[in-house]
Formats: structure tokens, sequence, C-alpha cells
């Protein structure tokens, strides 16, 4: 059966949070889609990504809501009369750093954005942004003869082990927004993202922490923010997506790709091929993004009428 474009109940769809890069920037996609966006932020937070945008410049599709993520009330609010929303977690500005209890603060707001989307019958669709990392660390990944994929789960053992803050929160946050979407019946949809690669990116980003071991296993994975905006409409729009999307459209497996990397990430600072490997040999892949590439080849490849 061909795929079909999902056809909601309203032209309005909520993105949560919009104050970051990727945040805004899926604004500015499903503006210029035809949607009608309710831009959900953290109270107090940045705004700069949707400079130009709001309504103060006579753009009257779009809505700028205060978003208190523990403010069960502040969430419908951001939420009334929307068919989707488009989730993603950002840290509070007061709390910039992963940590053991960053944890529990991104668990709990994950339940309560569900929570508040089972309140709601005019949600047709949830698109929740989670992370390559909750599918990347286990203890027998260098032994396991099947590339990585969206089948696969992050250890949380592990990862509370060697303090993979980063994983083991968005490991969590996820595994508890499956739970209660399908407990209250909500049809969601994730996306996997690797390390988004953009001009914010820094050293000190909590997803590179154990990159090293990523690299050598042939799992280091990254995204670039256009893709990364492409595969949250896509799965959005067809009706026929379903589960996890594993996404990245880069591998980092060669010194080369490795020494363009370092120098993003540390602009100031000499890198050479050494660093990486002493021979130029491409280490092996070891995971994969098929169903993401599948879904959008199919889909395109049956345009609707």
């Amino acid at each position: 059966m061909a795929p079909a474009s999902f056809i909601p109940i309203s032209n309005t769809v909520c993105v949560m949070d919009a104050s970051g890069s990727l945040g805004s920037s899926l604004v500015r996609r499903l503006l210029q889609r035809g949607y009608i966006v309710h831009a959900a932020v953290q109270p107090h937070g940045e705004l700069k990504g949707l400079k130009g945008l709001s309504n103060d410049h006579g753009n009257e599709k779009l809505k700028i809501y205060d978003c208190d993520l523990f403010d069960y009330h502040s969430i419908l609010d951001a939420l009334k009369g929307c068919s989707a929303l488009f989730y993603n977690f950002e840290l509070p500005y007061d709390q910039p750093v992963y940590d053991e209890y960053t944890v529990d603060t991104e668990v709990r707001a994950a339940q309560n954005v569900l929570e508040a989307c089972a309140q709601l019958d005019t949600i047709d669709k949830v698109v929740f942004t989670s992370s390559a990392a909750t599918i990347l660390w286990r203890e027998d990944r260098q032994s396991m003869l099947s590339d990585l994929d969206e089948r696969h789960w992050s250890d949380v053992s592990f990862c509370r082990k060697f303090k993979l803050w980063h994983a083991l929160s968005k490991t969590l946050a996820e595994k508890s927004a499956w739970a209660l979407a399908m407990d209250r019946g909500i049809s969601m949809v994730t996306i996997n993202a690797g390390l988004l690669v953009g001009p914010d990116l820094t050293i000190r980003h909590p997803y590179l922490k154990g990159a090293a071991e990523m690299y050598q296993d042939g799992v280091l994975v990254t995204v670039d923010l256009s893709f990364l905006v492409d595969a949250h409409v896509h799965v959005f729009e067809d009706i026929s997506t379903y589960g996890r999307y594993l996404c990245f459209n880069h591998v980092i497996n060669r010194p080369d790709n490795a020494i363009k990397l370092a120098k993003i990430l540390l602009p100031s600072t000499p890198v050479h091929a050494q660093s990486f490997q002493d021979d130029v040999k491409m280490i092996q892949q070891k995971i994969s993004n098929e169903k993401l590439k599948k879904s959008i080849v199919e889909f395109e490849s049956h345009p609707i009428d």
C-alpha cells in the first residue's frame, strides 16, 4: 500500500521547545508549508531563532507561548487547538549541563507533556525528538553481529555506571514517553537524532562524552539541521510512519571525517590525522538508518495527486 499524507483535524501544530536551533527551524519550515504554529518556549527563553517571525512583524500564523514544562496548565494552553505536537526537550537556562539530577527533570517533563496530549481530543500525532544516544550504549556493543538501529536501546545500568548522563536522561525520558503514549492511546513517533552539527556546537556538548569509543565502534553519527528538520516533517506528514527513526546523514568513521568534526569542535586547536588513527583505514560502520531512508524514498516515490 502506498504511503499517504497525514490529514490532521486542524492545520495548527505546536513546536515545544521552540527556542533552540531545531525548534526555531521547525517553526520556520512549518510556517513555510502553510501550518499555523504555536511556538512554545521556556519562560524568559531565548527568542533569537524566531526573530522576524513574530506577530509583531505581521505573521498571523505564528503564536508564541511561554510554556513551563512543570506547569501543566501552561502546556495545555500552548497545545489548545493543535492537531500535532513536535516535542524537543531543551535544558532549563539555569541548568545548562547534564548530570544525574537532569535525568529526573527530563523524564518528568516528558511525562507532563504526554499526559497533557492525552487530555486533548485534537492531538492526532506527537513527534518526539530523542537521541541516537538512546541506542548506542551497552556492554556488548563491540561483539554484536548486527548493526545498531532503532530496535536497540542503551542499557540504563551501563549509562549510569559510566556517568553517561545525556544518554541516560534521553533513554529514560523516551521510554517514559512511550509507556504513556501506549497507555493513553497517543499516536507517537520518535526521531532519534545523531549529534546536531551547527554553529552552536562545542566540545562541551554532552552527546560527545564517549566520542572516542563511538568513533572506534563505528557508531559516531552526526546530522545536519536541514536534514533533521526534513525528517521531522516527513514522519509527521506520512501517515504510515510508526515507532522510532534513527536519524543521521554523516558517519564519522574515517580520520578525515574525524578531523573535520574536531575542527568544528576546537576551531583554534591544530588537529592531525595521528590524533585519530595512525593508518588511514576506514572503520567499519556499525549503525544503520535504513528505516528512515526507506520511508522517505517510498513516500517521495508516491506523490499525492
